[in-house]
């Protein structure tokens, strides 16, 4: 959960997220270097003569034309390996449908036989102390702890965003066509998101909370609610 003073990420709570924790200090790096060596050659402009060395110098037009390439591919390599990561979905132990509705959510256990169940934010006025104004739900979703699970997100009526920060997951819902994402989770605990698409008046109130939890827990509360 993120504090008001926090500048970075969310604590990463999935390898993917992690991924991208990683590859944001990188380029965070690469772009530090460019800017101290530009801000290095400013200086040095503005320090130095100009002599006809460094105005017409083959070997100095040879470097800055292969350095942003370099640079580039840099960037580019790990870029493309996490977008694969994100994409690929092998054999998930769990799917979950997520439904956007104006403005609620939809769960569908698919792998169960009548689980599902709505979720609307928590008024102001119901909420218990110590929960989150705003973010809290009526029903979370519950996943079992270190299980590959697969998201369908889909919407009812206009466009919405299925997005929980801290496991790096961002889903767009459209009405009539099916998108899908995937994550584990390596540890237990709650994690909150929202809806990342702007769609009618009360877009800021349709948030959604994961539960991690061990694979004992989970099967008590599918049961429960199953039944």
């Amino acid at each position: 959960m993120a504090n008001h003073t926090q500048f970075g990420f969310q604590d990463a709570s999935s390898p993917i997220m992690e991924e991208l924790v990683e590859f944001h200090d990188h380029a965070l790096m690469v772009a530090l270097a460019i800017c101290s060596l530009v801000l290095y050659l400013l200086a040095l402009m503005l320090m130095e003569k100009l002599s006809s060395n460094t105005v017409d110098a083959q070997e100095v037009e040879l470097v800055w034309t292969i350095l942003p390439a370099i640079v580039l591919i840099m960037l580019a390599l790990p870029s493309l390996q996490i977008l694969y990561m994100m994409d690929e979905i092998d054999e998930p132990n769990l799917t979950l449908k997520a439904i956007g509705h104006q403005w609620y959510w939809t769960y569908e256990y698919t792998d169960f036989k009548d689980l599902t169940f709505d979720s609307y934010m928590l008024p102001t006025t119901d909420l218990p102390l110590g929960n989150f104004r705003l973010l809290e739900v009526d029903h979370r979703v519950v996943i079992p702890m270190e299980s590959h699970i697969r998201v369908i997100v889909t919407a009812d009526d206009v466009l919405h965003s299925w997005a929980v920060p801290s496991l790096g997951v961002k889903t767009d819902a459209i009405p009539g066509r099916l998108n899908q994402t995937s994550f584990i989770t390596t540890r237990p605990g709650i994690f909150y998101g929202q809806c990342s698409e702007i769609c009618g008046a009360n877009h800021s109130f349709m948030p959604i909370v994961v539960e991690s939890a061990p694979l004992n827990h989970f099967e008590n509360w599918s049961s429960l609610l199953s039944s």
